[in-house]
């Protein structure tokens, strides 16, 4: 996709809104298929919260993926979008056994991390097969906040909890039918991934019925130029090695399964917003645009740095400002960012705004969501339009108090 598509985007729908390469995700898509072609069987289902537009799932299926879902309401999106259930994994954190039960209904695969929860449903629905999630206690992420594998994680069955998991499984004669962790996002090193497949595989083999072996995901994506990332090709050739072995070991050939998110739409995505003003304080020069966390909330909540261009003017001597927002709170984009000189009116493009960016947009100071454009085969279509005044009250209650 070039500047002049992205140019073109801003013309016909106006900033902010989002765009997404469809090319990138297929590319994405097989080069993780590629890495891991010693592997007979392997199963590639998309993580749903990264960015959960219909016409973006419906594009996800073409290419033959499932879906990794975390909420009654993914798994309906998913339906709705084609997927059959079987295709479908419904991995959920914190929610209502009544919820679970509701899913289980739908025909689609339930992962339990819950020693309780995993013992009510047993009691109730022997029968449904169940993929188990277990907590390998491995520090592994980009930081605090996207790191979910370690001891202090509400997520996932302790390893240490094994003994009184296997138990479980045998009152209950409950259908264990994959094992499954994801220790956290932004995942460089890939030793540290190596070492926590090893204790998953330590925990499977204690199970006599697996189809599957989910390791999640968590891929690093470069998010500047110069950045890092997950040597998939590298990953790919150590653990479908060990993955074979266990296999040959196991008597039985399993499916590999991966949940990618990120590492699927992160680099597809772009977000584009107009500069409003340039204000000049005693010792920064801030780029003030048209969008705020609200829109792009992955710099204030999670510190990420995103690669910004000024796609108006590339080619400009290149000067220090802070991309700050409109929200009325500290709304910073980036710190004393090198960019192209800008001026009132240029269009910035936030890089790797594919993940987690629209997907966690709000309303907050009751301003609309943006839009979101889909490139494919050279056209631009909008795959949602951007809100307005109604989307904001079209669920209120508005009451009339002179009447009560």
């Amino acid at each position: 996709m070039k500047k002049s598509n992205l140019l073109e985007v801003v013309k016909k729908f106006g900033t902010p809104s989002y765009v997404y390469d469809t090319t990138k995700i297929k590319s994405q898509y097989y080069r993780l298929k590629n890495s891991f072609k010693l592997v007979n069987k392997l199963q590639i289902n998309y993580a749903v919260k990264a960015l959960s537009n219909l016409s973006i799932l419906k594009y996800i299926n073409t290419l033959g993926a499932g879906i990794d879902t975390v909420s009654i309401q993914e798994v309906i999106l998913g339906i709705r979008a084609g997927y059959s259930p079987k295709k479908i994994i419904y991995t959920p954190n914190g929610v209502s056994i009544d919820e679970i039960y509701e899913v289980s209904k739908m025909g689609v695969n339930i992962n339990i991390d819950n020693l309780n929860i995993l013992e009510q449903f047993g009691n109730l629905y022997p029968e449904t097969p169940v993929c188990i999630r277990i907590n390998p206690h491995v520090m592994a992420g980009g930081n605090n906040k996207i790191s979910v594998g370690h001891i202090d994680s509400k997520f996932g069955i302790s390893i240490h909890q094994i003994p009184l998991l296997l138990r479980i499984v045998n009152n209950t004669n409950i259908k264990v039918n994959g094992i499954h962790m994801h220790t956290g996002s932004d995942i460089l090193d890939i030793d540290v991934f190596i070492h926590a497949t090893e204790i998953l595989f330590e925990t499977a083999i204690k199970f006599k019925n697996l189809e599957f072996i989910d390791f999640g995901s968590g891929f690093k994506v470069p998010y500047s130029p110069t950045d890092t990332e997950t040597n998939i090709e590298e990953l790919g050739v150590k653990l479908s090695k060990r993955f074979n072995k266990f296999c040959k070991d196991y008597g039985k050939e399993i499916t590999l399964a991966f949940e990618p998110g990120k590492f699927l739409v992160s680099e597809a995505g772009k977000f584009l917003c107009s500069v409003n003003s340039i204000k000049q304080t005693t010792s920064t020069v801030f780029a003030q645009v048209d969008s705020g966390f609200n829109h792009f909330i992955r710099p204030m909540m999670y510190g990420s740095n995103h690669y910004i261009e000024n796609i108006s003017n590339p080619n400009d001597s290149h000067r220090f400002y802070s991309v700050v927002g409109y929200i009325c709170e500290t709304d910073t984009f980036a710190s004393n960012r090198r960019i192209s000189k800008v001026s009132e009116g240029d269009v910035l493009c936030f890089k790797n705004a594919g993940a987690y960016c629209f997907s966690m947009a709000s309303n907050y100071n009751s301003r609309y969501k943006p839009s979101e454009v889909l490139y494919i085969n050279n056209k631009l279509i909008e795959i949602r339009k951007r809100e307005t005044i109604e989307d904001l009250i079209k669920n209120q209650v508005e009451l009339d108090f002179n009447a009560l």
